[in-house]
């Protein structure tokens, strides 16, 4: 691991300026020209036409007015110096997996793309590994694979590095390790001043924390050092069948080598998707997926498989080139009982709102719509714990089920309407568990809306530290007002 810092000067007049003035959006491009000209990229470029198409849905795509592709963690912090001096906004863009419009591109402005921080490399005993985030989990798990390693990444190998670590990181190895955030032993970090910092538990530790769940709120993180795992092979299937368990597996997650993530897929019937992981190369159909395993299956693809492996083939669910939304949501229990009434509720709710959908968009324009679902139990917080902790506020003593609403359309004739509804339905959700008892207001960032708030949900202790910390060391809020992107802590 490499500890140390790096500046680079900036006036603090400059930042004054950008603080308390109207952002620019079309200055941007012409501060980085001059001392950046190799690594800016206008509208007739190869290199424009495509960084400036590659996100995963078309929500996310709009029309900056250049790219910026920093070469390094110095010319980032060079060219972010020159976009704060030039009051310009700017987008940023890790693996662009966030389909929420604007959260990581921009209209007129510039978009910075991590494309090129390329670093991949283990240290001398393998057990961390520096990643930059230019990287999707494919990327890691395919390096990691060589060496009968894996990491807490993305379940889908398209998913990027970056937003995935800095939201806080679910993964097939929650119950052993926790977040995939609590696995990151070192951020490298750009500040708002140009300052190049290492933050982990020695240097830089209030840093370390927020940077656990508190996306970019503080600096643009440039590399990740994260521990690996041992892992040459799990048992990883795909099952499609009629029924449903994981209140069951929830309210007693007694092995954790398992992770699930249950789906429900209205249609006639309606069908139960399930991914389920086991940790182990020799152990097949483990007893704690009995409530899975004893349900009839239609489909199913169970095989011991790598971690690459197993996010490849999860992430063929992932179509390119299409509108969507996901929407966040969680209830909380303590007893079996609790957590059925929590899900029963949700799953009532959500189908009783679909005609209203049907009515407004053709079915044939609707390519996925589906109720994701993700068990995070005492296993997993305190793994969690054990690890440092993190700025999400989650409750050890509470057993979670975190929810998420997917909707996926072919026309950006129906993005309103498909936008309204979306916002519709979570209100008459959280309406109904707020009712019973049963609400929290926690929003996993990775599977939010725009529309979402995500820091309350964090607890106010939390949260009121996060803010500080972020005027610690962004205290001319350049990421809250030039970046317009992305969940703000303030």
């Amino acid at each position: 691991m490499r500890i140390g810092s790096a500046a680079l000067p900036l006036a603090g007049a400059i930042a004054m300026v950008a603080a308390n003035s109207t952002p620019s959006v079309n200055s941007g491009c012409h501060a980085l020209a001059k001392p950046l000209s190799d690594a800016v990229f206008y509208h007739n470029s190869d290199v424009y036409k495509y960084e400036s198409q590659n996100f995963w849905s078309n929500t996310e795509i709009l029309s900056p007015r250049c790219v910026f592709r920093p070469q390094s963690s110095r010319q980032l912090a060079e060219g972010l110096q020159a976009l704060v001096g030039a009051n310009a906004e700017f987008a940023v863009r890790g693996g662009g997996h966030m389909g929420i419009r604007g959260s990581n591109n921009i209209d007129g402005g510039v978009l910075v793309v991590m494309s090129n921080l390329t670093t991949m490399e283990l240290n001398q005993d393998k057990s961390i590994l520096s990643v930059g985030p230019a990287y999707r989990w494919a990327d890691v798990y395919s390096f990691l694979g060589k060496s009968d390693l894996t990491a807490a990444g993305g379940r889908l190998g398209p998913v990027g590095v970056p937003g995935l670590l800095l939201a806080g990181g679910v993964n097939f190895y929650g119950n052993q390790v926790g977040f995939g955030c609590d696995t990151v032993v070192n951020y490298e970090v750009v500040l708002a001043d140009g300052s190049i910092v290492e933050a982990n538990k020695t240097s830089h530790p209030d840093l370390f924390w927020a940077l656990k769940g508190g996306s970019s709120n503080f600096g643009l993180v440039t590399r990740f050092d994260l521990e690996t795992i041992k892992s040459p092979q799990g048992l990883g299937w795909i099952s499609h069948c009629r029924g449903q368990a994981a209140v069951k597996y929830a309210s007693d997650i007694s092995d954790p080598k398992t992770h699930i993530v249950p789906a429900l897929v209205p249609g006639n019937p309606t069908l139960a998707s399930v991914i389920l992981f086991y940790d182990s190369d020799t152990v097949s159909y483990p007893d704690v997926f009995k409530p899975f395993t004893d349900i009839p299956s239609i489909s199913s693809t169970v095989d011991f498989k790598t971690v690459a492996e197993f996010a490849a083939e999860t992430g063929e669910m992932v179509v390119d080139g299409i509108n969507d939304v996901f929407v966040a949501g969680t209830v909380k229990g303590t007893t079996y009982e609790e957590l059925h009434q929590g899900i029963s509720i949700i799953n009532t709710t959500f189908f009783n709102q679909l005609p209203k959908l049907y009515k407004q968009v053709p079915k044939a324009n609707i390519s996925t719509i589906q109720l994701d679902w993700q068990p995070i139990g005492a296993d997993w917080m305190k793994a969690s714990e054990a690890r440092g902790g993190n700025a999400l506020g989650l409750d050890s003593s509470k057993i979670y089920l975190c929810y998420a609403e997917v909707v996926e359309w072919i026309g950006s004739a129906y993005d309103k309407i498909v936008a309204e509804w979306v916002e519709e339905t979570t209100y008459a959700i959280n309406n109904a568990t707020q009712k019973a008892g049963l609400y929290d207001a926690f929003n996993y960032m990775g599977d939010s809306a725009g529309f979402q708030s995500i820091f309350p949900g964090y607890g106010a202790e939390n949260h009121q530290r996060l803010i500080s910390i972020a005027q610690k060391y962004d205290p001319h809020g350049v990421f809250q007002s030039l970046m317009p992107g992305g969940f703000k802590v303030y």
